[in-house]
């Protein structure tokens, strides 16, 4: 799987002109889920993306998580990510799973990253997510600007 997260001020999706999801502060994830990932690499870029330290401490250094901000957190399927243009200049996705694949383990990134409690409050993280396999409109504000890549076939 692969996801590119940012740090966002703010972070909204609509379809078809409508807003069907959004967060105030937190983190935007663009989802890409390739056909070999299983539900396995979903529940480790979860966990990944909930402990992420990228938001600033009492001192301005990056050093707390969505978790420990109390921010929320938006997700975006987009197969493009697995987009390859090493040849030629039209991107191929054979590395993308179909759709049949994907949104399992998209739906199971969504139940696993909701599993992870903020502390000590002990209340769930917010997750929104927008709609699969939908033409979407996504409008954020980068706060830093912030962005991270991850790809779970990496070591961390």
């Amino acid at each position: 799987m692969r996801a590119v997260v940012q740090r966002v001020s703010r972070a909204a999706v609509r379809v078809e002109g409508k807003t069907v999801a959004e967060i105030g502060p937190g983190l935007l994830v663009l989802v890409g889920v390739a056909s070999k990932d299983t539900e396995t690499s979903a529940g480790v870029l979860a966990e990944k993306v909930a402990t992420l330290r990228i938001f600033p401490d009492e001192v301005g250094k990056m050093n707390r998580s969505v978790l420990e901000t109390g921010g929320g957190v938006l997700a975006v399927s987009q197969f493009t990510l697995f987009g390859d243009v090493r040849k030629g200049r039209r991107p191929s996705f054979l590395e993308a799973a179909p759709p049949e694949i994907a949104e399992p383990i998209y739906q199971q990134f969504l139940r696993a990253l909701r599993s992870f409690s903020y502390s000590p409050s002990g209340r769930g993280l917010r997750v929104e997510s927008g709609v699969f396999g939908a033409l979407m409109e996504v409008e954020l504000v980068n706060d830093g600007p912030v962005t991270i890549l991850i790809d779970t076939d990496r070591q961390f």
